[in-house]
């Protein structure tokens, strides 16, 4: 027996969805490392500055997460806002 298409679609974007929300935790961890790692390993031992930069590219590596947080968020919203849109036609 065949499942309805609506169905099918459904299941298909809980996956897709499932598999964009698995990336967020990884982009937190890696951006934050990679801020950390280039201004501990690079940037503070060229200039003598340790631990400042490693701070900073830490912090800035952060907001580079929230920036994408926030990016996936805003797609999701319009996604939805479109197949509600197309519901009420």
């Amino acid at each position: 027996m065949k499942k309805p298409n609506k169905e099918k679609e459904k299941k298909n974007n809980y996956y897709r969805y499932l598999g964009v929300a698995s990336t967020v935790g990884i982009n937190f961890v890696a951006t934050t490392f990679v801020g950390f790692a280039l201004g501990h390993w690079v940037v503070d031992p060229a200039l003598g500055t340790d631990p400042w930069f490693s701070l900073i590219l830490m912090f800035i590596g952060i907001a580079a997460g929230f920036k994408y947080l926030f990016k996936l968020a805003k797609r999701a919203g319009d996604y939805n806002k479109e197949e509600n849109d197309k519901r009420e036609m």
